[in-house]
């Protein structure tokens, strides 16, 4: 601490007015929130090997010339054991994700959005990351290839696989390991391949930005492998329904930095690598808990077993190794990885809108029609949430009222006694109502609706249009709708919008921001 204190202090000029000791991740380094005598706060970083340092330090300025979301390097030491960089906060995906992972996989639609938004922009570092960067600089090794894959496999072998006392003919799964790794480097990657890209190295900004942290372990390498270390993390639960939708979301975003396989091609080879990762991961856990009895790591072992379960459910012709896929089964089939039943996963189709600008006039255009409220501008929405037994909230712009949508026809949390002291914003409720997919089928047609008027009512320069929502309390479904719409449109055309949850007394304001 003393030799970071002193960097900080070449640095930046004084003594750091505090040093917190920040919580350890899977390696060796230490980080340290340092705090300057105004209030500003950089992270210190103390390491134990000069070579991942320098990796992580090369690839954080590279990235940075790059414009890519990442810290910043402010100072390192001489030795190059200690660097520090910019403070990204405190709020990392894994910590934003914690409640779908608690209701086993249930995501609400705020933490789908995040996960959309993360996974579109990670072919943005693989492939400008990958632009100009000196593959000389990665750290232990520039390039995934045939040797290190082998080298993870015997790790799965030694770590995992016979400390849980399985019977394998070792040469017949040598032989299946050496064509799976031939297999797995056939296609020459060009990509930064992130090695570790997991929600716990994505931290969310004050911002609400993302900024990608950890990839000191990063080299060249197909992009297949990041996407199934995220999508296939065990501990993460994502249903099935909602990796598929965010394999397409990558797909569709790769389409953008560079040219994409056939989607059929794309699927078989992510499901070689799913395949790799899933053991991969296996071999970790088994040193982490069968040899440190790291509790962590033991209790990762169960879904990661699963993960394994399902890929191999799914199908098989992908994975021509035939003495490999029956020892694994054999593994799935162990008595101490007896499956145990998975809560019921998110059932609700959710909803996606369309990212497009709002529609601008060409000026010879002219108007549809005329209005002596044209060109006041700018526009507020203002939303509602009601019960129909106090009556229609009233219009106090003198322009009419606006839309009403009648909740009602929606499955009712409010009849079952969990859930009648809670509204719709409290998260038990959104996670039962998007469980139950209803109310999203709904607000897919409220949200068509909206975007027609919203756009338009924009482009005319109107002032005022007012949504509400009813239903039979004021409490539960009216709440979730009214408060859903009020952050689509907000957040979709940056307009101001105007919350009033009537029947519970609260208002809110969301404030006019620029869109992309």
């Amino acid at each position: 601490m003393k030799l970071l204190a002193e960097l900080f202090r070449k640095w930046s000029g004084e003594e750091p007015t505090s040093m917190e000791r920040l919580p350890g991740a899977g390696s060796n380094r230490a980080y340290y929130r340092m705090t300057a005598s105004k209030g500003h706060t950089v992270v210190g970083v103390v390491g134990t090997s000069r070579d991942e340092n320098h990796a992580f330090i090369y690839l954080t300025r590279h990235f940075t010339k790059r414009m890519l979301p990442v810290p910043h390097i402010l100072a390192v030491s001489d030795d190059g054991l200690r660097y520090i960089q910019t403070d990204l906060g405190t709020l990392s995906l894994y910590d934003a994700l914690k409640g779908g992972r608690e209701a086993g996989g249930r995501y609400n639609q705020r933490e789908k959005q995040l996960l959309t938004k993360t996974i579109r922009e990670l072919p943005n570092i693989q492939i400008r990351g990958a632009r100009e960067l000196d593959w000389k600089q990665c750290y232990p090794q520039p390039e995934f290839d045939e040797e290190g894959v082998l080298f993870d496999l015997n790790y799965f072998k030694y770590c995992f696989l016979k400390a849980t006392e399985l019977d394998f003919h070792e040469i017949k799964l040598e032989a299946n390991f050496r064509l799976f790794a031939k297999d797995l480097t056939a296609e020459r990657g060009e990509s930064f391949l992130y090695r570790d890209f997991q929600a716990r190295n994505v931290m969310v900004g004050a911002d609400g930005n993302l900024y990608f942290i950890d990839y000191q372990g990063g080299r060249k390498g197909p992009f297949y492998y990041d996407l199934a270390s995220f999508l296939w993390q065990a501990s993460a639960k994502y249903p099935n329904k909602l990796r598929r939708q965010l394999v397409y979301e990558y797909y569709q975003s790769l389409k953008n930095y560079t040219e994409v396989p056939s989607e059929r091609h794309f699927v078989e080879r992510l499901s070689l690598f799913v395949l790799f990762r899933t053991l991969q991961v296996l071999g970790a856990y088994g040193f982490r808990g069968y040899f440190e009895r790291k509790k962590h790591f033991l209790d990762s072992i169960p879904p990661a077993i699963q993960n394994l379960r399902e890929l191999l459910a799914m199908q098989s012709r992908s994975f021509p190794y035939p003495y490999m896929m029956d020892m694994l089964r054999r593994l799935t089939e162990m008595p101490q990885f007896a499956q145990i039943e998975e809560p019921a996963l998110n059932r609700a189709d959710g909803y996606r809108t369309a990212e497009q600008n709002v529609y601008q006039a060409h000026p010879q255009d002219g108007p549809a029609t005329f209005s002596k409220y044209d060109n006041k501008g700018p526009l507020v929405v203002r939303v509602f949430s009601f019960s129909y037994r106090k009556g229609i909230p009233e219009d106090e712009s003198g322009n009419g009222g606006g839309y009403v949508f009648d909740c009602r026809s929606t499955h009712n949390p409010g009849r079952y006694e969990p859930y009648k002291k809670l509204t719709g914003l409290d998260e038990p409720v959104i996670r039962f109502l998007e469980d139950d997919g209803e109310i999203l089928t709904f607000l897919d047609s409220v949200y068509r609706l909206a975007d027609a008027h919203v756009r338009r009512y924009i482009q005319r320069g109107f002032t005022s249009l007012m949504f509400s929502f009813g239903c039979t309390g004021g409490q539960h479904r009216s709440v979730y709708s009214a408060q859903h719409l009020a952050e689509y449109i907000n957040n979709k055309y940056g307009v101001e919008v105007h919350i009033c949850h009537r029947e519970q007394g609260i208002n809110q304001i969301l404030p006019p921001k620029e869109t992309k």
